[in-house]
């Protein structure tokens, strides 16, 4: 059962010239003053707060000075590719030629900075290797790289463990001693931030090539990464993001992103930042699980929009084998699952392996059953070495990295290594110890989290009132934003006559509802629903919590409600 509850408000709320509803909006995500809707560049932080950026700054002078040749080490995610595509296009439009990449396959290597992925890179004749959305924990192949007499410079944003690596430099907003108040910041923006910096520095030298480089023209990517990252959008992101958007929409973006787009069947201007999180996240993010990310990253880097649209096209052919695989994944997980409901003995903390499961989709597998049955999930998935790679997913209330070094403290044994965030993390587990680690994980998860923090609870906004069911409204909500983690799209809720139900496209209910008390008719669509559960011809009432949003069809727009929840009523 879903618990619907009211987001909080202060007592007095008054933002000159805002919609009502949008102040009401707005208050309930923590803006108490005008100036916080200034999303200008202005308003960035400054790259002087960030720990370790001077000497990281060093480091890169003679990439750019006297053409040393660099090896970006990226990750396997959406904010890897597109932090590895930063950093190149950056250290071009300030004068580097020698920039090459590597990007561990998650089937060879596993995540990060390895010794068995420095063995590679050897060859390539580095004269310094920087880590982008990783490195933190790369302790032993940090330490191989820089035995072998290449320096490793670490920009990272995950959280690090009680020691750092041996590095000529790191600089993570998260590490130790850091003052840079963005905590958030995805690995895409430790990278634009190190490069602002590189940018002054060259500048300070009178080095830096003429006319001039705009870095703000890598906004796309930082606004992508943001998202697709799913980091909290504090003051700061919500910057960058908005920043990235309006350079999107004004035509300026890459021309992988574009394509991207065009796949995805987005258009451009009307460009929202869910579309990241939906439209081309899954698409990229389909090249690291299924075969490489350099297929995502050349798409990223990519100046010809005929190559773009070439590649874009290839990630979305691989984003549908990627759902196909899902889908039977999650259809075996929920069989798995429903012998434990039918007892009524769910466990806390799930922990989830079939020894045919793919390896690159176990995230998104973890990401949809903690959606379904709102508790802990670790989905994994052996490899080819006989250990066991977990993705892991959590719920407000616990803190999925300290949860898996609370159970590596209490049997050290059990995994090869662990990193990772508040609300996502990763493992390697030895295969002989799985049973004892699902027992001590749910009980670790037991002992954090009450009974009432495993209840799902829905936060909206309130109800509209018939007058603002508008199309005035609804586009006011959606260029409100940017909209996403920790500044939620705005939800409402109300009681509604159940007009009209129909299925569309297999698992899409179609409807039209009328707001209690109003004879106005309005269109509806719930994705995804349960075919088995509807429609409900007899409901005729029902109380909804929804988005309010804009439709477009055939040059036409209208209200549409985006259903997010939906409970029949006698």
């Amino acid at each position: 059962m879903v618990q619907i509850s009211q987001r909080s408000l202060p007592e007095h709320i008054q933002l000159a010239g805002v919609h009502p509803v949008l102040q009401r909006v707005y208050a309930a995500r923590g803006i108490a003053e005008a100036s916080q809707l200034e999303l200008s560049l202005q308003g960035l932080l400054p790259f002087s707060l960030l720990k370790g950026i001077t000497a990281a700054v060093e480091l890169l002078l003679p990439v750019v000075t006297q053409q040393k040749r660099l090896l970006v080490v990226g990750d396997f995610d959406v904010d890897g590719a597109s932090s590895t595509a930063l950093a190149i296009r950056a250290l071009r439009l300030l004068g580097a030629q020698q920039l090459d990449y590597l990007v561990p396959n998650r089937f060879d290597f596993g995540y990060g900075l390895s010794p068995e992925l420095v063995q590679v890179a050897l060859p390539m004749k580095p004269d310094l290797i920087i880590t982008v959305d990783n490195g933190i924990a790369s302790h032993e192949g940090i330490a191989a790289a820089q035995a072998a007499g290449v320096p490793v410079l670490v920009t990272d944003h995950h959280l690090p463990a009680a020691t750092l690596p041996e590095a000529a430099a790191i600089v993570n907003p998260n590490q130790p001693g850091c003052e840079f108040p963005s905590k958030a910041a995805c690995g895409c923006t430790v990278v634009f931030y190190l490069m602002l910096a590189l940018r002054a520095r060259l500048a300070e030298l009178g080095q830096l090539p003429q006319p001039a480089p705009n870095m703000a023209q890598l906004l796309d990517l930082v606004a992508l990464a943001t998202v697709a990252d799913v980091v909290p959008l504090d003051y700061n992101n919500r910057i960058l993001v908005e920043q990235g958007l309006r350079r999107i929409r004004a035509g300026h973006a890459s021309a992988g992103i574009l394509a991207l787009l065009q796949v995805a069947g987005r258009e451009p201007s009307r460009i929202i930042a869910a579309d990241f999180g939906f439209a081309i996240g899954p698409r990229l993010n389909a090249a690291g699980r299924l075969d490489d990310m350099s297929l995502g990253i050349e798409c990223l880097l990519t100046d010809n929009a005929g190559r773009g649209l070439q590649l874009a096209q290839t990630l979305d052919e691989m984003n549908r084998d990627r759902r196909d695989i899902e889908q039977g994944m999650q259809a075996e997980a929920l069989q798995y699952l429903s012998r434990f409901e039918a007892e009524d003995n769910l466990p806390t903390g799930l922990c989830l392996f079939q020894p045919d499961w793919h390896q690159g989709v176990i995230g998104i597998l973890a990401s949809r059953i903690k959606e379904k049955v709102h508790r802990p999930v670790i989905a994994m998935a052996a490899d080819e070495q006989g250990m066991l790679k977990g993705s892991a997913r959590s719920i407000p209330g616990l803190h999925m990295r300290d949860a898996l070094d609370e159970v590596d403290k209490r049997a050290p044994h059990l995994m090869k290594k662990f990193g990772g965030h508040a609300m996502a993390a990763g493992l390697t587990l030895h295969a002989s110890g799985l049973a004892e680690f699902s027992r001590l994980f749910d009980d670790v998860c037991r002992r954090h989290l009450s009974d009432a923090q495993l209840q799902q609870r829905i936060e909206t906004d309130g109800e509209l009132s018939p007058a603002e069911f508008s199309l005035e409204l609804a586009q006011l909500l959606r260029w409100g934003g940017p909209w996403g983690q920790a500044f939620p799209e705005p939800l409402f809720s109300g009681d509604f006559r159940l007009v009209q139900q129909r299925i569309v496209g297999e698992r899409h209910l179609k409807l039209v509802l009328q707001p209690k008390g109003s004879d106005l008719a309005l269109d509806a669509i719930w994705f995804n629903i349960d075919p088995a559960v509807w429609p409900q011809p007899q409901a005729e009432w029902a109380h909804c919590v929804f988005q309010l949003d804009v439709n477009e069809f055939r040059g036409r727009q209208s209200v549409q409600l985006l259903i997010r929840n939906l409970v029949a009523q006698a």
